[in-house]
């Protein structure tokens, strides 16, 4: 049986799973998410990989619980912030804007932005099982609401205009992955960007 590290099984399990998202960040640093295999992220966490497999049974399986764990409380925060319909939709967009890059400075968020996971992010199921697939559709709530209400302009697609800014996004995100005390510059920049792209232009 392995050792527990923590007061309660509970607490180890947490403490298993940082483990292990600190592996695949690292890991994904160095090499790309195809060349990653189970017995590579056991040994970057220190775990044997029979223990590992006690917490998931593939790299994808494993991937998608880091995905689920860590996107989970920000999906929450973001669907409160859309539904603020009494809001202007652009003060909710720079609210979610901020909301998702000071998500970012945690380690299991940046895994999916880190330059070697674009397969990794890929490899996430789409539809509802998809942790992400959340925080796209309160954008794309909020960006309906701001075309509805006259602030932003209107778009033939909806869908692929947030694809688009999601972009911004992801570029925003390696910046502070890169340098964290950048964070605040670079929501202000991001907020700049996004906005200027949507909001419909005054007279």
């Amino acid at each position: 049986m392995p050792r527990i590290k923590a007061a309660t099984i509970e607490e180890h399990h947490e403490m298993v799973w940082a483990d292990l998202t600190e592996a695949m960040r690292h890991l994904l640093l160095e090499r790309d998410y195809d060349s990653i295999t189970m017995g590579h992220i056991a040994a970057q966490a220190g775990l044997a990989r029979n223990t590992l497999y006690n917490y998931a049974g593939d790299k994808r399986a494993l991937v998608l619980e880091l995905a689920r764990r860590a996107s989970r409380p920000l999906a929450h925060q973001v669907s409160a912030i859309a539904a603020r319909s009494a809001d202007p939709a652009a003060d909710r967009m720079r609210t979610i804007i901020e909301a998702i890059l000071s998500a970012s400075t945690n380690h299991a968020m940046r895994l999916m932005f880190l330059p070697n996971s674009t397969p990794l992010v890929a490899d996430l199921p789409a539809g509802p099982e998809n942790p992400f697939t959340t925080l796209v559709a309160e954008v794309e709530n909020v960006v309906r609401d701001g075309i509805n209400a006259g602030e932003f302009r209107g778009v033939d697609d909806v869908s692929l205009t947030v694809d688009l800014l999601t972009g911004t996004m992801r570029a925003g995100i390696h910046r502070i992955s890169r340098n964290p005390d950048a964070l605040s510059a670079t929501v202000r920049a991001v907020q700049h960007v996004v906005l200027a792209a949507i909001t419909r232009e005054q007279g």
